[in-house]
């Protein structure tokens, strides 16, 4: 994996937390806070869940691209997207999988091996 590739990964690290997050957190509290007083913020908190949503599937997109993930690998990870808290089970998966990509990128620098 080349730098490039786990910059990649990391970048979708930083969406699928808040993505993880957005729709069990905000999305509920939204609709408890609507039900209780007369304050509605389900509208603006679903716009935000949605532009995490879909920066979160842009950015997976780009991760398949250049990683050279199998399809099935992108469906997995997409389906983590749909299930709340899902995103944080696959940053656990990217994380590793990004520290392994760095580590090699730093080894065939210092080795000299052009990949």
């Amino acid at each position: 994996m080349d730098i490039k590739t786990a910059a990649a990964i990391h970048r979708l690290r930083l969406v699928s937390i808040p993505e993880a997050l957005s729709f069990p957190l905000l999305l509920i509290f939204g609709s408890l806070l609507s039900r209780i007083s007369d304050i509605d913020l389900v509208m603006p908190l679903g716009v935000l869940h949605a532009v995490l949503f879909l920066l979160y599937l842009v950015m997976l997109a780009d991760v398949w691209a250049k990683a050279k993930w199998s399809f099935k690998r992108v469906l997995f990870f997409g389906f983590l997207a749909v299930i709340p808290f899902g995103g944080l089970y696959g940053d656990k998966i990217l994380k590793r999988e990004e520290k392994d990509g760095v580590i090699a990128a730093r080894a065939r620098k210092e080795s000299g091996v052009v990949a």
